[in-house]
């Protein structure tokens, strides 16, 4: 689904209380207790708290790769807390982009075909377009001449590039970023938060964790998490 195809005037994430209880052989463990949070198209929001606060379990949620054990989790139009599981890794393909700190790059692959295989496994670009596509990405992450290098050959800012790259390659209108600065040096890092705020400002809602409470200068909005909650 693309930003256009969401109706007008919703929210691209919309969270209502949501909470996430697992159960552990010391007892039941609450990871997110009642929480909201709504993003808009066109919005960066950064989500910090300390380690253990719940931030990376808020993100699997807006993913689908975790559940909520109640509450209300949509996104991009999707109740995703009520959509069957089979429909689940094809609804992410399409609807969320997800970037991590460490990159996940497969390291067979050249950067291209990183790239590619979003497209590929979900079959949102006929196949003859798909390398040009995937160009085109590169060439707007500034680091089209990588292309055919692989990863292993790349800097840090340039792993992290060519993973934001994989993560538009079915433009989602969704892009959900895991401590995406937290391998890099702090001049990277900007570079690499400044690209967050491009794709924010061309209408996708960014969503961000990190542990690293300084983002107020880059972000649309900072939501702070502790012990599950979000602070008032």
């Amino acid at each position: 689904m693309s930003v256009e195809q969401v109706p007008r005037g919703e929210p691209l994430v919309d969270v209502r209380g949501a909470c996430k209880v697992y159960g552990t052989p010391a007892g039941d463990f609450t990871a997110l207790a009642d929480v909201d949070l709504q993003v808009r198209g066109g919005e960066f929001v950064g989500v910090v708290g300390r380690s253990g606060s719940g931030k990376t379990t808020l993100l699997n949620l807006l993913a689908g790769i975790d559940r909520v054990t109640s509450g209300e989790v949509r996104v991009a139009g999707t109740a995703v807390h009520a959509l069957p599981e089979r429909r689940l890794a094809a609804w992410r393909g399409r609807s969320v982009g997800l970037v991590f700190q460490f990159f996940q790059l497969l390291p067979t692959l050249t950067v291209a075909e990183n790239v590619m295989l979003p497209m590929d496994l979900c079959d949102t670009v006929p196949r003859r377009r798909r390398r040009t596509a995937a160009l085109d990405l590169l060439d707007r992450l500034g680091i089209a001449d990588q292309a055919d290098k692989l990863p292993a050959a790349l800097s840090g800012g340039q792993q992290q590039r060519a993973a934001i790259a994989r993560a538009l390659a079915n433009d989602p209108p969704v892009l959900l970023a895991d401590e995406p600065t937290g391998n890099l040096d702090s001049a990277t890092a900007d570079d690499v938060l400044g690209v967050f705020s491009g794709l924010a400002a061309a209408g996708r809602a960014v969503v961000m964790v990190t542990h690293e409470r300084d983002v107020s200068a880059v972000v649309d909005r900072r939501v702070v998490l502790a012990d599950g909650r979000v602070l008032r």
